[in-house]
């Protein structure tokens, strides 16, 4: 499959615009395919078409300056609705078909108002798109981005990644999660088009990429598992034609690799670290020896520095702070003033309140969320890596770490977990294995099994929020969420 766009090079001002370059394909490539789902096949002619058709019909109608598009269109239609509101030169905000009616009421109500009209003086640094992760508040969080904060997104993937990433894209994945909105854009802007799924199904994913219709695959760990499970159950030849696996949105369970790396042969498997304020932060060769902790190191337009403050002088490698980034890719600002405090922000630099460290060779090692740091024996414990090393026991499928006050240690440790199938562990067996792998302070002391569903966001990752507020309601043995176990 030629590539349309390579690394290195000058690009055309209309590059900086997210949509930009769908005019340029649509002129130079009228007949190549831009995207793709189970049903319906658009050339970059016949999408330009419809997007600037979209643009039109918003001008006449009237529409703000903001519009917030449900995720009812479905996903094709929905980049496609999503296309033309930013083509009209309006900001899209990203809704999510499963919200109930009252939340998506309420984030309607909060949307920002701009002065003048509709696309009036748009510019690169114009705000294009507003997209959603779990908020403090009870509402989803809207973050906002403008169009150079993702086109400089796409040009440092083509020059960290190098050619695949200018290869057809599949994002197999709703538009509402910015991982996939971001892959499916990538194709475009590159040329290169994008296929998606309008409901994720490994079997379909893997066909996919079987008939070489896509170099690139960009997913969530959760979707490769699956993938992995049902190319061993049909026992299916390794798949040549993917040459790039993007992984992001979770930590990916690295003693997978190997079997990823038998599926995909020739395929160069990253896992990088970001955030939706941040884009990306850092990115590493997904490798099953590296350090549990270790993210990569710094995309090559991204600075790091590790303190409590950007302007003071950085803590020694190996110790733990504050992560600030500086970037040409962080976001605007937080539509609702309630999350102002979610990140810090000092001039350039952004911090998300991650905790992580540098190691002597720039590694860089993420710890986990400030607001989720333990004290327990007077020692900082983060949850993120507990839960990591007990994903990785055969029989757990979910891991949540909480606290509880303890007068003697300052936190209890507590361990609330879902089985992997019908093949559980014992509380002894658990201990055991996270001694093999870390400190003894950090090995829960109490173990909880989870009934019913798992709690999670509206963005897919645990809501351990609702663990804690379950736990912390839990007389012993009183519960119909936990369970203590034995």
């Amino acid at each position: 499959m030629a590539r349309q766009l390579r690394p290195g090079g000058p690009l055309p001002a209309l590059f900086d615009w997210v949509h930009g370059p769908l005019a340029h394909w649509a002129r130079t490539r009228p007949d190549a395919l831009a995207l793709a789902n189970e049903r319906h096949r658009l050339s970059f002619a016949e999408l330009h078409a419809r997007v600037q058709a979209r643009a039109r019909r918003l001008d006449a109608e009237g529409a703000p300056a903001t519009v917030l598009l449900g995720g009812d269109a479905g996903t094709l239609d929905g980049l496609v609705d999503f296309l033309g509101v930013i083509a009209s030169g309006r900001c899209a905000a990203m809704g999510d078909a499963q919200w109930p009616a009252v939340v998506a009421q309420a984030v309607a109500e909060r949307l920002p108002v701009p002065a003048g009209a509709p696309g009036q003086g748009a510019t690169p640094l114009s705000p294009f798109y507003i997209g959603f992760t779990s908020g403090s508040t009870g509402l989803p969080k809207g973050f906002m981005r403008h169009h150079r904060s993702w086109a400089e997104s796409f040009r440092v993937s083509l020059r960290d990644f190098g050619p695949a990433a200018a290869t057809r894209v599949l994002a197999p994945g709703r538009m509402s999660h910015s991982l996939f909105l971001f892959g499916a854009l990538l194709g475009l802007w590159t040329g290169a088009g994008a296929l998606l799924q309008e409901r994720f199904s490994a079997p379909r994913a893997l066909a996919t990429l079987q008939a070489g219709a896509a170099p690139l695959l960009v997913a969530v760990p959760s979707q490769l598992v699956l993938m992995l499970q049902y190319a061993e159950r049909r026992r299916l030849a390794p798949i040549a034609g993917v040459e790039l696996v993007l992984i992001s949105g979770a930590r990916w369970l690295r003693e997978r690799t190997p079997a990823l790396r038998r599926l995909f042969p020739r395929a160069r498997i990253v896992e990088f670290y970001g955030a939706s304020e941040a884009s990306y932060i850092a990115w590493m060769d997904a490798d099953p020896a590296a350090p549990a902790q270790a993210v990569g190191r710094a995309f090559s337009n991204v600075d790091l520095h590790i303190g409590e403050h950007p302007e003071a002088p950085a803590l020694p490698a190996g110790q733990p702070g504050l992560i600030w980034v500086r970037s040409p890719m962080l976001f605007m600002d937080y539509v609702n003033q309630a999350d102002a405090t979610a990140a810090l922000r000092v001039g350039d630099w952004l911090s998300v309140r991650d905790m992580g460290h540098l190691d002597a060779s720039g590694l860089l090692h993420l710890c986990g969320r400030e607001n989720r740091m333990l004290v327990t024996q007077g020692k900082n414990l983060f949850p993120e890596e507990v839960e990591q090393r007990l994903l990785a026991h055969p029989a757990v499928a979910q891991a949540s770490l909480q606290g509880a006050f303890d007068e003697l240690r300052g936190s209890s440790v507590h361990a609330v977990l879902q089985w992997q199938g019908d093949a559980p562990a014992g509380a002894q067996q658990l201990a055991a294995w996270c001694r093999e792998a870390l400190e003894p302070f950090k090995t829960p002391r109490h173990w909880w099994l989870w009934k019913g569903d798992w709690p999670q966001t509206a963005s897919g990752k645990t809501d351990h929020g609702a663990i804690a507020r379950a736990l912390a309601d839990t007389p012993v043995g009183a519960s119909p969420l936990l369970e203590p176990w034995p």
